[in-house]
């Protein structure tokens, strides 16, 4: 070995890296499972709806109790869908934070901004839109295995584009079809609107199950990295 060799810098880990709580990424993961059953309840909801108001005849047909039942169902589903999706939106991004933070000790020159707008980025109306996705490419590269033997090592972010690309379609899909069903007049109307709505419900159950796979699998790369 060379004498210039031996002075040539090698990369380092900090010698004890403190790494996000196991029990935070397994409370978020539950969360954002309740958050895709709350969907679903959504979209059985939905369903029953478009079922008895599916045709003149079937209308004609139901019970008015029935209808009344089915709407405040729907309702309930509704809210039932605000409220677990507003304390898993408050918990992600506590867990978001906290990667970024524990993550950035791993390597600190992938991250192109300050651990703070990892809570920031949700909160720039548009910005949103992009920022916190750019910022967990910058975790998900940074947590990628050390280069073994000089050859680097490369990690497919897949999980990533895929879990973002449902997330912000299901979110304006879902505003779409809220616009819709408010401005709704006639039953033909109405009945799109809740067809739309079960839609946006059903990409919002997959983009959770997908948030869920991605939060798992960035927790595991970051731990196996620092170990």
């Amino acid at each position: 070995m060379s004498k210039s060799s031996d002075l040539r810098p090698r990369p380092s880990l900090p010698g004890r890296v403190p790494l996000a709580s196991r029990g935070l990424v397994a409370a978020v993961s539950a969360l954002l499972a309740i958050v895709a059953v709350s969907d679903l309840f959504a979209v059985f909801a939905g369903v029953r709806i478009h079922m008895l108001t599916g045709s003149d005849d079937a209308l004609a047909a139901a019970p008015q109790q029935e209808l009344a039942g089915a709407y405040s169902l729907y309702e309930k589903a509704g809210t039932l869908q605000v409220t677990t999706y507003l304390a898993c939106a408050v918990l992600f991004v506590v867990w978001f934070f906290q990667m970024r933070r524990t993550t950035g000790l791993l390597a600190p020159d992938r991250f192109r901004n300050r651990p703070g707008w990892a809570i920031g980025a949700w909160l720039i109306p548009l910005a949103n839109l992009w920022m916190p996705y750019r910022i967990a490419v910058d975790m998900w590269t940074a947590s990628t295995p050390l280069p073994d033997e000089g050859v680097p090592s490369r990690t497919s972010i897949w999980p990533v584009n895929l879990w973002w690309a449902l997330f912000v379609s299901s979110n304006l899909f879902a505003r779409y079809a809220a616009s819709r069903y408010d401005n709704a007049e006639t039953l033909a109307q109405i009945r799109s609107a809740v067809v739309q709505y079960v839609a946006a419900d059903l990409l919002s159950a997959v983009a959770a199950a997908a948030a869920i796979y991605f939060a798992l699998r960035l927790t595991a790369m970051q731990r196996l990295k620092a170990s």
